[in-house]
């Protein structure tokens, strides 16, 4: 299943989105974290500065999440792990609101109460968890629900490798699959499990493999390109609205990034985040799109001013945005 040309762009457009969302949540996220604090030998102070807590940025994994949601309808369901960014920016949830969440304001999707971890949409149908395997069980249920309204919707669950080893992953396959429900569940396999790599956990080199014995197909797309992750993608996805039942699909990607912002990577190889970037998906696919004619650097230049502003204006109105009032701690919680 190749892309249209409007696939393409729009792929090559939302891949530079999420990439400048990312970096810039990088740099605002360490303000007030740094100096002074490590001048006076103070440790990284992770409550500091206008976005507190923890933050995992997915600079890097741009193919998984457009090559996927490029598919998906406005009814298809999103559900993303602790990295979520790119999945929630691909399947359409608004920045403003996003951002605003992040920076804990009244303004945000979960009015400030949930943070960056944990993103709820319900008009774009898009959620994520902080706790890990944590996506599967959800996009099961919203499969199990489409099919059971006699709708053709599907739903995703995203993942990182390290969540392959949990028990969630092996009911979540085993389920969908006795069911034919249709779910897509999409392992991005960045390499590291937070600071454990994959070889050092997990029994097998490919979690495409463990597909077989749930009886179900399993694709690994062992390049972190846009075009291959939306070709197998593709495939999975009819798949799955025909009724014919659950895929797993697994991308290799690469993280530039940390596993969260501060973290000190001394587990990695020195040169190796550099030699990753030089095979960075978003430069590989516009040059892709100029060799068909499809992009020139005047349009280049329009699009990036264009998501540039989006993203200027998303973290200005989560700066700006008025944090919650204390009384409101007891609103929209369980009683």
């Amino acid at each position: 299943m190749k892309p249209s040309a409007e696939h393409q762009l729009w792929m090559y457009e939302k891949m530079i989105e999420i990439r400048e969302y990312e970096e810039t949540m990088a740099r605002i996220y360490l303000e007030g974290k740094l100096p002074p604090h490590i001048q006076k030998g103070l440790a990284f102070d992770i409550g500091a500065g206008p976005v507190p807590g923890e933050m995992h940025l997915a600079a890097g994994q741009e193919p998984v999440a457009v090559g996927v949601c490029a598919h998906l309808h406005d009814d298809d369901t999103v559900v993303g792990a602790h990295r979520p960014h790119h999945f929630a920016i691909a399947k359409g949830v608004p920045l403003k609101p996003m951002t605003a969440e992040m920076f804990g304001k009244d303004t945000g999707l979960g009015r400030g109460k949930g943070g960056h971890m944990h993103l709820f949409d319900p008009l774009h149908k898009f959620s994520c968890s902080g706790i890990i395997g944590a996506s599967m069980p959800p996009a099961c249920g919203a499969a199990l629900a489409a099919k059971k309204r006699g709708k053709n919707w599907v739903a995703v669950a995203f993942f990182g490798e390290g969540a392959t080893n949990q028990g969630a992953f092996h009911e979540s396959m085993n389920l969908a699959a006795l069911w034919k429900l249709p779910v897509l569940f999409v392992c991005e396999d960045n390499k590291y499990a937070i600071s454990v790599e994959k070889s050092e956990s997990t029994a097998v080199a490919w979690n495409a493999d463990r597909a077989a014995a749930y009886g179900m197909p399993g694709v690994l797309v062992d390049q972190n390109d846009a075009v291959a992750v939306y070709e197998a993608a593709g495939v999975a996805i009819e798949r799955a609205r025909r009724g014919e039942g659950p895929t797993l699909l697994e991308v290799k990607t690469d993280r530039y990034l940390g596993h969260f912002q501060g973290d000190p990577e001394t587990y990695r190889p020195k040169g190796e985040v550099e030699a990753l970037r030089c095979n960075d998906p978003i430069p590989r696919l516009g040059e892709r799109l100029r060799s068909t004619g499809l992009l020139d650097d005047a349009r280049d230049q329009a699009l990036r001013a264009h998501v540039s502003a989006r993203i200027t204006e998303a973290y200005e109105y989560g700066r700006t945005s008025p944090y919650p009032q204390p009384e409101d701690a007891l609103l929209h919680v369980f009683n």
